[in-house]
C-alpha cells in the first residue's frame, strides 16, 4: 500500500468531488488547536469549538486597576514617610549653620535640603526633634552661606541627600508585580491548553502535541492508495454508509461502530484510514493511543471524552486511533496495578464511548494495530469493533501498482522496468517499496544522473535486501572459501526441482555477511509443501556442505544458515505436522514455552530428535548433490573470484545450466530471507 505525496498547490478532484467543499475549507480552529489529535476536513465553523472558555477580561482589568491604585498609594506614602524631612524656617537653618551643626546639604534653586550632625528641637514643638530638614532661602538674603557651611565642615552636594522615587518610578514599581502575575497566568493558561489540562502542566510538557495539519492539503482517497483491492472491498460498506447513511437507516441497518485494521508494520493501515475518510468526504480525527496517556491518572479518559464529543459535533466523521494495543491490551495482567492504572482507565473510557453509539450518529471508529492477538476481548466483541480487516503485504500486481504510485513525480529512464522490479520484491510492504524508490532516486542523484535507470533500481534493491557493501580487503584464502560457500548455495538452488531461482551471487561483504546468495520465487507463494521446505533446508546448508566437500573444513560462516535450517525444521516437525514420528500435532507455540501448554518433556525430546534427523538427512543430500556436480561448483567459484558478483544470467551460465522459468505455483509465498555467509 502506498501514498502519493499531494502537490503543495493542487486541490485534487477527489477532494472536490468526493468530499464536497468540506475538504477545501480551511479549519482555522484546528490550526490553533493543541489537542492530542489531528483533524482533517472539518466543516467551517467547527474549528473554534475546542477553544477553552475565554476569561472575563473586565474582572481582570478591575482587579489590576484596583490593585495598582492601592500599591501606588502605599509606595507614595512610603516615600513620604521614609523621607522624614522637617520644614524649618530659614533663620532656624542659619542658626544651625552658625552652631556648625549642619552635616550636609543639597541645594536646588532656593530650596535647601540637608541633614544635621545632631538632632535639634523642632521650633514650637517641645520634645520633638529632627535631623533631616528642608527650607527655602529668601531671594533677598545677603549672607555668605557657602563660607559659613565650609567653616562648619558641612558637605555641599549636587544630588539629593535622600534619593526619592518620582511618580513614574512609583508607577513602574506598582505595576511591575501585576505585570509579572498576569504574564505568569497567561503562560499557565497557554500551557494548560497545550498540555491538555493538569497533566500537561505537571507532566513537564509531555502533553505538548503537534499542531494539526492543514486539512485542505492532506486529504487522500483510494486513488492515492494501491495494492489493497481486497481490503478496499471490505471497507467500501463503511464509506458508502458515511456517504449516504439514510439508505441504511430506512432498512433499520446500522454501520459498524468500529473497524480494526490489523497487519504488519508498513502495510498502510494509517493511510487506508485516511483514504476512507477522504473517499467518504467526512472529517477525520486521528491520534496515537500513546498520546492519551499521561502521568496524571484521569487525563487520558478526559481526552477520550473530549475527542468523541468533538466527533459527534461534526458527524458523520471518522475517529482513527493508531497503535491501539498501547492502551488496549488485555486487562488483569502483570502490568495492571489494582486495575486502576491510567491505561485501563483510558481503555474503559473508549469502551464506554463506543457503547454510547446507537449506530445512527454517523461516527465510525477505526483503529490500527500489528498485535491484534494481545487486545482485550472487550474491544473486539460485537458492538464495539464489529469488524476486523487484515491488511496483508501486497501481491505482485499490487506491488507494481504501488511502485507506479511512488514513481509519480520521479523521472524514470526508458529502461526502468517496474514490473520486473515488482517480481523481485515478494514480501515487501508499501513502506518498503517507497523506501526502495527513494534509495534509487538518491543513488541517481549522487551519480549526477537526470533520470532513474533500471540499474539504479536494482542497486537500490540490492542495498535494501543485502545491505551496504563494505570496503573490506579479504585474504585470498578467505575469498576462495567464501566463493565456494556462496557457490554451494547457488548451485543447489539451480539444480533442485521447484527451488526458487537464483537472482544474484556475490562475495562482496555486505552488512555482517562476507557474501550473499539471493533467491526469490518467480511469483508470490503462500503455501509450503514438504518437498519445498526440505529444498529450502538443503539450499541453506549448501554453503557449509561446499566448504566441507572442497576444503575439508567447517567455519563460522554457516551460523546464519544453520539458524535458518533449524527454524524451518522445527516448524515442520513441531507446528506443521510434517513428521511421521510426531504426527499431525502442533506442539511448539509461536511464542513462549510449550511446557506451559501441557506438552511433556518426552514429546519435546522427540521433537528435538526429529529436527536433528531431518537436518542431518538434508545435509547429507546437499553434500551428495555437490559431489555429483563438482565441476559446476568449481566453475561458479572461479567466476565469483574473477567478477565478485554474478547476476542471474551470469550465474546460470557459469554453472552451464539453462534457466527456464518454472510454472508459477497455484499459491504464492512471502520472500525467503537471503542466504548469507556471516
Amino acid at each position: 500500500m502506498s501514498e502519493k505525496e499531494p502537490p503543495a498547490k493542487d486541490e485534487s478532484s477527489a477532494d472536490r468531488g468526493q468530499g464536497g467543499d468540506q475538504g477545501d475549507r480551511k479549519n482555522d480552529g484546528s490550526q490553533r488547536s493543541h489537542k492530542p489529535w489531528r483533524t482533517e476536513g472539518l466543516p467551517a465553523g467547527h474549528g473554534d469549538d475546542d477553544k477553552p472558555r475565554r476569561p472575563r477580561w473586565w474582572k481582570w482589568a478591575a482587579w489590576i486597576v484596583g490593585g495598582y491604585l492601592v500599591l501606588f498609594l502605599l509606595t507614595t506614602m512610603q516615600d513620604q514617610m521614609s523621607g522624614g524631612e522637617q520644614t524649618i524656617a530659614y533663620t532656624d537653618f542659619t542658626a544651625q549653620v552658625q552652631k556648625q551643626n549642619v552635616a550636609e546639604i543639597f541645594a536646588r534653586g532656593d530650596t535647601i535640603e540637608g541633614r544635621l550632625k545632631q538632632a535639634a528641637e523642632v521650633p514650637g514643638k517641645s520634645g520633638s526633634t529632627y535631623t533631616k530638614f528642608t527650607t527655602e532661602r529668601p531671594t533677598f538674603a545677603n549672607d555668605n552661606l557657602y563660607g559659613d557651611l565650609q567653616k562648619g565642615g558641612a558637605t555641599v552636594r549636587a544630588t539629593p541627600v535622600v534619593a526619592q522615587r518620582g511618580v513614574l518610578v512609583n508607577l513602574l514599581i506598582s505595576l511591575g508585580p501585576f505585570i509579572l502575575i498576569a504574564a505568569f497566568y497567561f503562560w499557565l493558561f497557554r500551557r494548560s491548553r497545550a498540555g491538555g489540562g493538569l497533566g500537561g502542566l505537571l507532566g513537564g510538557g509531555a502533553g505538548r502535541q503537534k499542531k494539526p495539519v492543514d486539512p485542505s492539503t492532506v486529504r487522500v482517497t483510494f486513488a492515492d492508495v494501491a495494492g489493497i483491492d481486497e481490503v478496499e472491498s471490505e471497507i467500501e460498506e463503511v464509506v458508502d454508509y458515511l456517504k449516504d447513511p439514510e439508505k441504511y437507516r430506512r432498512l433499520g441497518a446500522r454501520a459498524p461502530k468500529g473497524v480494526l485494521l490489523a497487519g504488519a508494520p508498513g502495510t498502510g493501515k494509517t493511510l487506508l484510514a485516511r483514504a476512507t475518510a477522504g473517499e467518504a468526504g467526512v472529517p477525520f480525527f486521528s491520534a496515537s493511543a500513546s498520546e492519551f496517556i499521561e502521568m496524571i491518572v484521569g487525563v487520558g479518559a478526559s481526552r477520550v471524552r473530549e475527542l468523541f464529543g468533538e466527533a459527534r459535533k461534526v458527524a458523520p466523521a471518522i475517529i482513527f486511533i493508531d497503535e491501539i494495543d498501547t492502551i488496549g491490551r488485555a486487562r488483569g495482567g502483570a502490568r495492571s496495578v489494582g486495575g486502576h492504572d491510567e491505561g485501563e482507565q483510558t481503555l474503559n473510557q473508549i469502551l464506554t464511548e463506543m457503547d454510547g453509539f446507537s449506530g445512527t450518529e454517523g461516527v465510525v471508529v477505526l483503529a490500527a494495530t500489528n498485535r491484534a492477538d494481545v487486545l482485550d476481548p472487550a474491544l473486539l466483541r460485537p458492538g464495539r469493533f464489529d469488524r476486523t480487516i487484515t491488511v496483508h503485504a501486497p501481491d505482485q500486481p499490487g506491488r507494481e501498482a504501488i511502485l507506479k504510485v511512488h514513481a509519480r513525480g520521479k523521472p524514470l529512464a526508458p529502461d526502468a522496468d517496474l514490473a520486473a522490479l515488482s517480481r523481485s520484491t515478494p514480501g515487501m510492504t508499501g513502506a518498503d517499496l517507497a523506501n526502495l524508490l527513494n534509495e534509487a532516486a538518491l543513488a541517481a542523484a549522487r551519480q549526477g544522473e537526470s533520470q532513474i535507470s533500471h540499474r539504479d533500481l536494482t542497486d537500490a534493491l540490492e542495498k535494501v535486501q543485502l545491505g551496504t557493501a563494505r570496503n573490506v580487503v579479504m585474504p585470498e584464502e578467505e575469498r576462495r572459501r567464501t566463493a565456494y560457500h556462496e557457490g554451494g548455495h547457488a548451485l543447489l538452488g539451480m539444480i533442485q526441482k521447484g527451488a526458487d531461482p537464483v537472482r544474484k551471487v556475490s562475495i562482496i561483504p555486505r552488512g555482517r555477511a562476507l557474501g550473499v546468495t539471493l533467491s526469490t520465487p518467480e511469483s508470490d507463494r503462500y503455501g509450503y509443501d514438504v518437498d519445498y521446505l526440505r529444498g529450502r533446508i538443503i539450499g541453506a546448508l549448501g554453503g557449509m556442505a561446499a566448504e566441507q566437500e572442497v576444503l575439508g573444513v567447517v567455519t563460522t560462516g554457516a551460523e546464519s544458515d544453520l539458524e535458518t535450517a533449524t527454524r524451518i525444521a522445527r516448524s515442520m516437525v513441531g507446528r506443521w505436522g510434517m513428521s511421521d514420528a510426531i504426527g499431525p500435532v502442533s506442539i511448539l507455540p509461536a511464542e513462549g514455552d510449550a511446557r506451559t501448554a501441557g506438552v511433556s518433556d518426552e514429546l519435546l525430546n522427540t521433537v528435538d530428535e526429529e529436527v536433528r534427523r531431518l537436518i542431518e538427512q538434508c545435509y547429507a543430500e546437499a553434500r551428495r548433490l555437490l559431489r555429483e556436480n563438482r565441476p559446476k561448483l568449481d566453475s561458479i567459484a572461479a567466476q565469483l573470484l574473477e567478477h565478485e558478483t554474478l547476476d542471474e544470467a551470469d550465474a546460470y551460465a557459469a554453472a552451464g545450466i539453462t534457466h527456464a522459468p518454472p510454472t508459477p505455483p497455484a499459491t504464492p509465498e512471502p520472500q525467503p530471507a537471503p542466504r548469507d555467509r556471516a
